[in-house]
């Protein structure tokens, strides 16, 4: 009788840690589901913020629109070529 309490007891505990750890697992990879969302949130906002302060540039004159569109370009020409030799990476 003391042996078949002992088991059931176990049991019991057994049971009740898969079911907590089901529990905090699941609730973990919701809040790990929600993370692409807010980076994409946050690209979006940086972009957004980015083209407003640019946005006078491009109204301005049509000197200032090319000259910022040259920077522009330039600059992510430069972040390019720099991630690209950093890397070591070869495109085709």
């Amino acid at each position: 009788m003391i042996v078949s309490i002992f088991w059931l007891n176990h049991l019991l505990e057994c049971f009740l840690v898969v079911y907590l750890f089901k529990r905090i697992m699941q609730e973990f990879f919701e809040n790990v589901a929600r993370y692409p969302r807010y980076m994409i949130s946050l690209i979006l906002g940086i972009f957004i913020a980015a083209f407003d302060s640019l946005k006078p540039l491009f109204s301005r004159s049509p000197i200032t629109a090319i000259a910022t569109a040259g920077l522009l370009i330039g600059g992510f020409a430069f972040l390019f070529f720099t991630l690209k030799a950093m890397l070591g990476l070869t495109i085709t």
